[in-house]
């Protein structure tokens, strides 16, 4: 009798646990990226050691993916039959596209390629325990929701992009980031191998590539643009082999992703011309650099460099089998060519109009010889200036106007301009944040990327492939901070290069990420956690100025704070827009119940004159640095001091700027203040000037202070004056100068907040 009172009890419990795990599995489907089209039904499917699973030798590498990914955990283990079914079904259109049936007696993955399987593999992936990421799942059995999915992706470029010129990965780590693009359904992987600072790759040809390219003297300390700069005097470096590269390349072609090889040209080739000084055009002995940034040796564009370069590229082809090849042709600087005899005579032997023809014919000459050898080349956008080679594929990364340019030519473009696709930038604004190259690139931000930009016809559309992320090293030392900047901002991209814009909502989104958040603790990757953090927002209504918050995570709630206290569980619940009378310094927080979660939030509020005025600049505001619209300019808050691109920051490229600011009634003027940003190492300098006039009076021309400090502060004093209305004329600093970064181009304008006091 009490074995079955505890036999009954057992049961109950096992009962009462199977019916949890029910509950749990019958919830929401929270797949990254979401599906096209999916259905949840009643139901579940029950996977366990009795499961069998069949497939068509076509469908095998994703059929035995997802029978060794099972197999990880310790207890299930498939036998032959048919309860997992792979089919093969040519009526499926895209060839990256599949169905997944879950139901209760059967799943059926139906695709038309072996590829379209493994995404549907992934989908599945994703519908199991995190715990099978490791192999530490020990159940006998788990429970899987009935759904309907029919999906396939929005674009046929799919791309995540790795620097290791700057800083160098292992072959593991380099097979880790291969497998979360995978994961994520992505099928590029764009290897930047080339670099001023260290050549990565194996080419037997010229031995010196590897004994003197590869290495650097020592490493800068701490940011670009600190003074002085500082250098930690180690010698850094290395390179991976052919036989590494060959190894790298069929991991990744059996998880469907192409890689793309970068050779860098005609500039960031510093390191090349360390190891053969005869590659640039002064023939001086120079070293690897120990920095980022933008140099003058760059090859020259002479039949001893074309050799050099065709003989490279032959090594290069026999270990990437992909279509592409990345050729750069960014950031050339042409102060040597416009010095060089052989630059100038080439010039004039060819016809050239200047040093930008002189680079179009150094990239078709190159394109040239990869079309002989059946490949196409993709460049940076510069590669559009002095014309562009005639079957060149555009990665367009300084904003989105050479992606339009290139496609109205009906040249293939990919998008990643900086503003939405640079995982180098900070992703929050919190104090504490590992040290980055600069400017501010959010989760939500790089979610609402539109590859495709509305000044395009439909016609013209199709000439947009996808998008990349790239990742750029020069402050990444190590796997773990590549991962932290990483993750989960390819979260994001991988949507955005799958689903359309039209069927993505970011904080439904949001939910999906916190809920990833366990499967990547599962896989030991080092992710950002900013969902907690708070987003803030000074309104105008009907006159009255309040302060709106919101948080991306769901089912939590704001405490605040407005003398600058720390929150605490007892602190002001945020239901509303909270009113602003006066100057305060906001603090707020999110919480679960009473449990802390995230960082504080804390914003200054500077209630002056200009604060709800009417503002009209005279320019579009870029796309890719509109900060919170020309309003932002006058709401009270000023902008990060390190981070140029966050909400309160509006950028211009190359523009003059005029700035109206109707107060709406005539009101005492005692001063004007405003800030630029000047990160030289950006492309960003302050203006040399700024002119303002008050009311209908005549403009007054005051200079800046020019110097290389990253913030240019601006404060003008005024005597007794009136005004109902401000006007500011901002002209652009103008050409970048020589041995800058972006030598040549239009510089950027960053102005923060217009303080009237």
């Amino acid at each position: 009798m009490q074995i079955k009172k505890v036999l009954s009890v057992f049961l109950f419990v096992q009962l009462l646990f199977n019916c949890q795990e029910n509950a749990i599995q019958k919830g929401e489907v929270k797949i990254i990226p979401m599906p096209s089209k999916q259905t949840l039904n009643e139901g579940q499917f029950i996977l366990s050691s009795s499961t069998g699973i069949d497939y068509p030798e076509a469908l095998k590498v994703s059929a035995e993916f997802l029978k060794s990914f099972i197999e990880q955990s310790k207890r299930i283990r498939l036998n032959k039959g048919n309860d997992i079914q792979f089919i093969i079904d040519t009526s499926i259109e895209n060839d990256e596209g599949y169905s997944l049936q879950i139901l209760p007696n059967s799943i059926e993955v139906k695709a038309k390629t072996d590829q379209g399987a493994f995404y549907a593999v992934q989908t599945l992936r994703q519908l199991l325990s995190p715990d099978f990421e490791n192999g530490s799942f020990n159940a006998e059995q788990v429970y899987i929701p009935c759904v309907s999915i029919t999906d396939a992706p929005q674009f046929i470029y799919r791309g995540m992009h790795l620097d290791v010129g700057r800083h160098l990965f292992s072959v593991d780590f380099i097979k880790k980031y291969v497998d979360a693009l995978a994961m994520l359904k992505m099928n590029t992987f764009h290897w930047h191998l080339t670099e001023d600072q260290g050549w990565r790759i194996e080419i037997k040809k010229y031995p010196k590539l590897q004994e003197v390219a590869a290495y650097r003297n020592e490493t800068l300390i701490g940011h670009y643009n600190a003074q002085p700069q500082l250098f930690d005097g180690k010698k850094y470096g290395g390179y991976y082999t052919q036989e590494q590269i060959k190894e790298i390349v069929a991991y990744a072609s059996a998880r469907f992703i192409t890689v793309i090889p970068e050779i860098e040209l005609p500039g960031h080739s510093q390191a090349a011309i360390a190891a053969y000084p005869e590659l640039g055009c002064t023939g001086e002995q120079v070293e690897v650099a120990k920095k980022g940034g933008v140099f003058e040796n760059i090859y020259c564009p002479k039949e001893e460099t074309f050799a050099f370069l065709e003989a490279v590229f032959d090594e290069v082809l026999e270990l990437f089998p992909s279509k592409y090849i990345h050729i750069g042709g960014d950031e050339a600087p042409k102060t040597n060519w416009k010095k060089c005899k052989s630059c100038q005579q080439r010039i004039k032997d060819e016809g050239l109009k200047d040093e930008h023809e002189l680079q179009s014919y150094f990239i078709s000459r190159i394109e040239e010889y990869l079309n002989s050898k059946g490949r196409q080349i993709i460049g940076w956008d510069e590669i559009l200036e002095g014309g562009l080679a005639p079957n060149a594929t555009v990665m367009s990364w300084r904003g989105f106007d050479g992606a339009i340019e290139a496609a109205k030519q009906h040249h293939n473009v990919i998008l990643t301009p900086g503003s939405h696709c640079y995982f180098d930038h900070y992703q929050s604004e919190n104090k504490d944040e590992p040290l980055a190259i600069g400017g501010f690139l959010p989760l939500e931000k790089v979610y609402s990327l539109n590859p495709i930009p509305d000044e395009l016809t439909e016609e013209e559309a199709k000439y947009v492939l996808g998008a990349q992320g790239n990742v750029w090293t020069e402050y990444m030392p190590n796997t773990k901070q590549v991962e932290y900047m990483v993750f989960p901002r390819i979260l994001a991209l991988s949507e955005v290069v799958w689903l359309n814009s039209k069927e993505r909502n970011y904080k439904e989104f949001a939910s999906r990420v916190e809920n990833f958040h366990k499967r990547l603790d599962a896989l030991d990757i080092n992710y950002a956690n900013h969902l907690f953090e708070i987003e803030g927002e000074l309104l105008s209504i009907e006159n009255n100025i309040v302060y709106q918050m919101e948080t991306s995570s769901k089912g939590k709630i704001i405490r605040y704070t407005l003398e600058g206290s720390e929150p605490t569980a007892d602190s002001e619940v945020y239901k509303e827009p909270v009113s602003i009378n006066e100057s305060v310094n906001l603090k707020a927080r999110v919480f679960d119940a009473e449990e802390k979660l995230g960082t504080t939030f804390s914003q200054e509020i500077n209630l002056h004159k200009a604060v709800g005025a009417t503002i009209t600049i005279n320019k579009e505001l870029n796309k890719s640095y509109p900060g919170s619209g020309a309003a932002g300019l006058v709401n009270g808050i000023s902008g990060s001091n390190y981070r140029y691109g966050d909400k309160e920051w509006l950028g211009f490229s190359g523009e003059d700027i005029e700035i109206v600011i109707d107060l709406k009634q005539v009101k005492h003027i005692h001063s004007i203040e405003t800030r630029f940003h000047n990160g030289q190492g950006q492309w960003i300098y302050a203006p040399k000037e700024i002119e303002i006039a008050l009311g209908n009076g005549s403009f007054e021309v005051f200079e800046l202070n020019a110097n290389e400090d990253l913030i240019i502060d601006f404060k003008s004093i005024f005597e007794g004056e009136k005004a109902k209305e401000i006007r500011l004329r901002i002209p652009n600093y103008g050409i970048i100068p020589d041995g800058k970064q972006g030598a040549g181009n239009k510089a950027w304008t960053f102005i923060d907040e217009i303080i009237i006091n």
